[in-house]
């Protein structure tokens, strides 16, 4: 790693409009990101974590340019040059989905099943220019390879309907990574598996990093999966990063009281065990014109009147790195 982060991301912010008739204005916005602000090393792997609709898989499309921050920069940092990719277009575009590439969570649905396992793996050189069609099918076949779908030869001209969950998804890596890139979002990438294949995947994806320096960003609702493949973490709320550190710290010294009560809902295998269950209450509502107060307050055990009357807490240092957006701590 190098001192100077891969990704800076600096109060990113993506609002979607609220339709509330044919011909009305859109008055309200769904703030499904809100002033999130976060840092990658080179060659780290970094995990968000939290419930589903709490803006993890919004802020890891907006990394990778699937779609455009509502305000906000996302700074990439390609050769001691860092570029905000929320402005590039065209050609600038193109070179970086080089650089950076998507891993979605689904195997069944992001594969077209018109298409054969080469055309899938190849379609990023093809998009690019790189090579012509045997050096495509040699980087397809290496890259076949190196995700443990051997013989190469066996799988090339297959469909995907032909393959199970877990082959499609050493596809989708390979797909992914066929043209180096230095950055990849991996959504839940394990989440859609049978439980007895998702080790082998999370251990193929750790491999592939270290042997070509990839960098993840891994979203993920698993502590668990979270714990095994990440350095840091940021646990998210509704659009907001409450707590975020070293993954050993945070999850041994939790901080937030919701990233306490998600550690209280991971079941122990040693039934003589006990932990401390953290009561909240109600559920993730819709992020519709959010008050401007904290996000939590209306599930948190220990909110006061000032979480209630204060603008949402911002990130405060509570030592080593380890952060926390809280009043009450």
């Amino acid at each position: 790693m190098t001192d100077e982060p891969l990704v800076r991301v600096d109060g990113l912010t993506k609002r979607y409009p609220v339709a509330t008739g044919f011909l009305s204005r859109n008055n309200s916005f769904i703030h499904a990101v809100d002033g999130v602000s976060f840092e990658l090393a080179q060659g780290e792997s970094f995990g968000l974590v939290g419930e589903s609709g709490c803006g993890k898989t919004t802020t890891g499309k907006l990394l990778v340019k699937l779609t455009d921050p509502t305000e906000g920069s996302i700074f990439f940092n390609e050769d001691g040059d860092a570029t905000d990719i929320a402005k590039l277009k065209g050609r600038d575009l193109k070179r970086f989905r080089r650089r950076a590439q998507m891993i979605f969570q689904d195997p069944y649905e992001s594969m077209n099943p018109r298409r054969t396992i080469f055309d899938t793996v190849a379609e990023p050189l093809s998009v690019q220019k790189v090579g012509g069609p045997m050096e495509r099918l040699e980087r397809v076949s290496e890259i076949l390879e190196l995700v443990g779908l051997t013989p190469p030869r066996t799988f090339l001209f297959r469909y995907p309907h032909e393959l199970s969950g877990g082959q499609r998804q050493r596809i989708a890596i390979a797909r992914a990574l066929v043209i180096d890139p230095t950055f990849v979002v991996a959504d839940e990438p394990t989440s859609m598996l049978d439980v007895s294949i998702r080790t082998g995947i999370m251990g193929l994806m750790e491999s592939l990093a270290d042997r070509l320096g990839v960098t993840y960003l891994y979203i993920t609702h698993d502590l668990a999966v979270a714990r095994y493949m990440c350095n840091r973490i940021a646990v998210m709320y509704l659009g907001k990063i409450v707590e975020t550190g070293e993954t050993e710290e945070v999850l041994h010294n939790p901080l937030h009281p919701y990233t306490k009560a998600l550690l209280s809902a991971v079941p122990i295998p040693d039934p003589g065990q006990k932990r401390k269950v953290v009561e909240i209450s109600g559920g993730v509502s819709m992020p519709i014109d959010p008050l401007p107060r904290c996000r939590f307050y209306d599930r948190c055990p220990v909110a006061t009147d000032r979480c209630r009357d204060d603008d949402h807490p911002s990130l405060e240092d509570m030592g080593s790195g380890h952060m926390a957006a809280c009043y009450n701590i």
